[in-house]
Order: C-alpha cells, then structure tokens, then sequence
C-alpha cells in the first residue's frame, strides 16, 4: 500500500515521503481501515511517539496522521462493536502508524460509526479537534450555561470547535487570534473577539474558564484574568503560574467513542461546523506539512474516494 512515512528525525519535514508499505495486520480488538480521508498535526514531528513504541524503541518508518475516516475491511480477534464494510472515522494510538497511508490499522473503541450523509473529509477534521475542544471546555473546565470562557486561538482546529460548543451551551465566550479572524469567530457564536497583536489581553475582565492551546507569555497572562473558583485548561504545555484561588489543568486528549457519536450528531444537525481548509491527495501530503503552505481551517488529506 502507499503510506506517507518517516525515517529520520534531524531531517524534519524534508524526511517525509511517499513510499511503499506492507498492508497492516489487525491486532487483537483492532479493526484496519481503508482510509478515505485523513488529518495530522503539523506538529507531529516533534512527538517522541512518532519515532518511538511505548517501549521506547525506535519504530520508523513511521507513518503521521491520527485522525481518520473510512470503511472498515478486516477485524481482528475479538473485537466487538464493529462490522466489515461500516463507515467509520476517529482517532488513532499515538504510539502506533497513523492514517496517512492507504489502510491503517486502530484500536476498534477509538472508533466511531459514520454516518452516509457526513462527507469523509469534514469526518476526519473533526476527531482531535472535537474531542479536545470537548473535554477542554467541559470534562475538565467544567463550563457551564451562563459562565464566561476566554478561547485562545479561536479560528484554529480547536478553538473553532470549542467557540461553538461553548455557545451552544449557553455560556458567555471570548475569541481571541489575529485580527483576520475576527469575522470568522464571531460568526461562530462568540460573544467578542480580541486581537492578541492589537488589543490588550488584560482589558477583558474577569472569566471563570481560559481554554489555551497557545502557551507561553499568552498563557502566563491569561492566569491573571482567571475569578476565584475559575481555571485554566490548556493542552500547550504544563502551566507554569497558577490563578489565585483557581485550578490549572494541562491534558492530552483521549479517544472516546460515545462523545464522537455525539459530536457527529452535532455536525448532522448544523451545529457543529469543523473548518476545513485544503483538501489535498495523498502524493501532496508531505507538502502540506511545511508551514508556508497550509490555509486556513485544518489541512485534510483525501486517501480514496468514499
């Protein structure tokens, strides 16, 4: 099968390429799928799970990209849940080949039925970003109706998502980004935007949840706007100042089945929208990797035709 993969770890982006892989093999409980459409974050390089198996050994050729949808062809030995020929999309294990290749093989609970009429593409912008938007916002910030959140990077992956879930669920939300964003975000549902280039972070006020997926500077001022009870979630990096009298909570997202159902429900009904910025084949993806040339709204990559 072709399979996007990489070798060398110095080498960056430029150790990308489109090679030659032996079909994946479906584990105990695993399911393979051909994949139709696909997602990465362009940060992956950078993950030790890119290079390495839980074990800590070395695992390359690597194959990038953890966010799938597609049909499922094969199940292994005891997996449950799942039937041959199903439309499925979600996240793959970080630690094993991703899903920018041909077929894939992952874990059957870290999938989710697709239903016919959701385009693949939108699919499979929607696994990461939901999920972290989701248990950002309400399994860890516990956001509810009526409470203000400040979302960092409110245009991205993430923060587009999480400025529509929080809305739909009643609260108060502030976007922030460039200034041109700002549009783009209000449409989502936010309640105000902040240009982090042109406005001063501090003149927002008081909030009870800052969702950050930026860190740095950003993330230490943010600390102070935080109200006593309030907290900080960020998936960036562990926070390094803590708000008074608040929590500070830094994660990776999880799979999770039942939520993606949800989320995909959402995206059926119209209230849900992933932004979805280039859709590339698969020949194109190790050239979608490189900074200068990604759009915006999340960067797809179509595998096969559904």
């Amino acid at each position: 099968m072709r399979a996007v993969t990489v070798r060398d770890r110095s080498a960056g982006i430029a150790g990308l390429s489109l090679t030659e892989l032996e079909h994946p093999h479906a584990a105990e409980n695993d399911v393979v799928v051909r994949v139709h459409a696909a997602g990465f974050t362009p940060g992956e390089l950078d993950w030790p799970a890119t290079w390495t198996d839980r074990a800590g050994r070395d695992r390359t050729p690597s194959v990038p990209g953890h966010e799938l949808s597609g049909v499922v062809v094969q199940l292994g030995y005891g997996t449950t849940g799942l039937t041959v020929g199903q439309r499925v999309f979600g996240l793959g294990d970080w630690a094993r080949d991703g899903s920018l290749a041909e077929y894939t093989a992952v874990e059957a609970r870290n999938l989710a039925p697709l239903p016919a009429d959701v385009d693949p593409t939108v699919a499979a912008a929607l696994p990461i970003s939901g999920l972290t938007a989701w248990q950002g916002l309400f399994d860890h910030g516990h956001l509810t109706t009526g409470r203000t959140v400040l979302i960092h990077g409110a245009a991205g992956g993430v923060g587009s998502l999480a400025v529509q879930l929080a809305h739909d669920a009643g609260a108060r939300v502030i976007g922030t980004g460039r200034a041109h964003s700002r549009e783009t975000v209000l449409g989502l549902g936010a309640d105000a935007f902040v240009d982090l280039h042109g406005d001063r972070l501090e003149d927002i006020g008081e909030v009870d949840l800052v969702l950050d997926v930026l860190g740095g500077e950003i993330l230490d001022r943010s600390t102070a706007l935080v109200r006593a009870g309030g907290t900080v979630v960020t998936i960036a990096e562990p926070p390094r100042v803590r708000p008074e009298n608040g929590r500070a909570v830094f994660f990776v997202v999880e799979p999770d089945r039942a939520r993606l159902s949800d989320l995909v429900r959402r995206v059926r009904d119209g209230r849900l929208r992933p932004l979805v910025g280039d859709v590339r084949p698969l020949s194109e993806a190790p050239d979608a990797f490189a900074p200068g040339k990604r759009a915006p709204g999340k960067t797809i990559i179509r595998v096969a035709e559904d």
